[in-house]
């Protein structure tokens, strides 16, 4: 294939973004978008980064450079938003981001005049929308954990407390709880704009919290906002029947995406590929109120994913009035068919089946790499840094896993070290979390 002749700083780079649980599957098109984001040499370099968040020093050593130097590349690169920065324990550490949601899309939140955004939307187009191993790869059916899910629509919740809902489960809980919060202009519809497939919905209302957004808000990637003008976003999106799509984990949120169903990634994976589950949905399904339904198909219109459908109330009159129906395993519990029944026809109900949401980035991590076998890859990505925080918090969170787990971590990881720490906690509960 034509790829296999491209320079090798390119070829680094995808071998080394596909060693981390979320890759990028090597392509004419990867390699040519690459291209357009960075010089051959910053891919070499970049190719040998850690997975895990590094140092100055750690960036010089692989390098084989002065830190002085390393630092003056890798404040280049964070510039651009191909790495993040963020400072942690007053010590500076940079992360190369996954391509979603990550640097392809950090690339589209903004306008730009130092890259053809339009040739780099084209490319995008082709690699995610017309080209199926990315999006295929991206969300992986091989253990389930996937990057993002979905948030229920605050309004379409009974007021009344029937529900439980946990405070993770809303959107304005994590505007509320994040200590930065950033604004960017939407990846998924800049880019559809540039391919005239654009809709009409709100452009500059891509939102990301914590320390990517305090990186990006760094380097005039995103604009800082308040609480107040962020649940106004929020409130704009959910006027205009968008779906609040984020990080899937419970504490520390990086982004929540305001997704349509013909611009957005995630709700185009879902509508093509719903028996991957390439999301995870909500804690609540739509239920209807047959009674109520007057077959105006309003909720039908409104739903991103095609979920609803209208069939004859009347199974034997083919011809009689309509009534709307749902399909149970295409439904993102989102809420968004909610407020488009006039006739109040839809509500919000709890799955019969809980959805599992990782505690934070370092469990989903782990979760990720070990359902795809790259489990040996996250860990063992600095050997001779073993004692290293990060190190031991990959550790921590394999060993909460539950049991069964834990002996598939083992097995992939092949370890005397790993082995040692699992007789320990052999046929015990998982540790509890503080």
């Amino acid at each position: 294939m034509a790829h296999h002749t491209l320079r090798s700083g390119y070829r680094e780079l995808a071998e080394r973004l596909n060693r981390a649980p979320q890759g990028a599957p090597a392509t004419d098109t990867l390699f040519r978008i690459l291209g357009v984001l960075m010089s051959e040499r910053e891919a070499a370099l970049v190719a040998r980064l850690p997975i895990r968040p590094f140092t100055v020093g750690r960036a010089a050593r692989a390098w084989g450079m002065p830190e002085a130097e390393a630092q003056k590349t890798l404040e280049s690169l964070a510039a651009r938003a191909l790495l993040l920065d963020v400072e942690h324990d007053g010590r500076q550490r940079y992360l190369l981001p996954p391509p979603m949601a990550g640097f392809f899309e950090f690339s589209m939140m903004r306008l730009r005049g130092d890259l053809d955004q339009k040739l780099l939307a084209e490319l995008f187009y082709q690699y995610m929308n017309v080209e199926e191993d990315f999006i295929r790869a991206l969300f992986s059916p091989a253990g389930g954990t996937q990057l993002g899910r979905v948030f229920a629509r605050e309004q379409a919740l009974p007021a009344d407390d029937a529900l439980e809902v946990l405070d993770y489960e809303r959107a304005s809980w994590v505007i509320d709880d994040a200590f930065c919060i950033g604004v960017g202009v939407c990846y998924c519809r800049h880019k559809m704009s540039h391919v005239d497939r654009a809709c009409a919905a709100p452009m500059d209302i891509c939102m990301t919290f914590n320390h990517s957004a305090a990186s990006l808000v760094k380097h005039g990637v995103a604009r800082r906002v308040d609480v107040a003008e962020a649940r106004d976003l929020l409130d704009q999106a959910c006027d205009h029947g968008l779906v609040q799509f984020g990080e899937n984990v419970q504490r520390r949120v990086n982004f929540i995406c305001h997704c349509c169903g013909c611009c957005c990634e995630a709700l185009l994976a879902h509508q093509r590929f719903g028996f991957l589950r390439p999301v995870h949905t909500s804690n609540f399904i739509a239920a209807i109120d047959t009674a109520e339904c007057s077959g105006c198909a309003a909720c039908i219109a409104a739903c991103p994913v095609d979920a609803l459908s209208l069939v004859p109330a009347d199974a034997a009159a083919a011809d009689g009035p309509a009534r709307a129906r749902l399909d149970e395993a295409a439904c993102l519990g989102c809420g968004v068919c909610v407020p488009a029944c006039a006739n109040g026809g839809v509500r919000l109900e709890p799955r019969s089946q809980r959805v599992i949401t990782p505690v934070d980035s370092v469990q989903r991590a782990v979760l990720m790499a070990l359902e795809r076998g790259k489990l040996a890859n996250l860990i063992f990505d600095e050997p001779a840094s073993a004692g290293h925080r990060a190190v031991a918090a990959v550790l921590g969170a394999v060993l909460r896993l539950e049991p069964v787990k834990r002996t598939l971590a083992a097995r992939q990881l092949n370890s005397r070290y790993f082995d040692a720490l699992l007789d320990r906690y052999r046929d015990r509960p998982a540790p509890a979390r503080a």
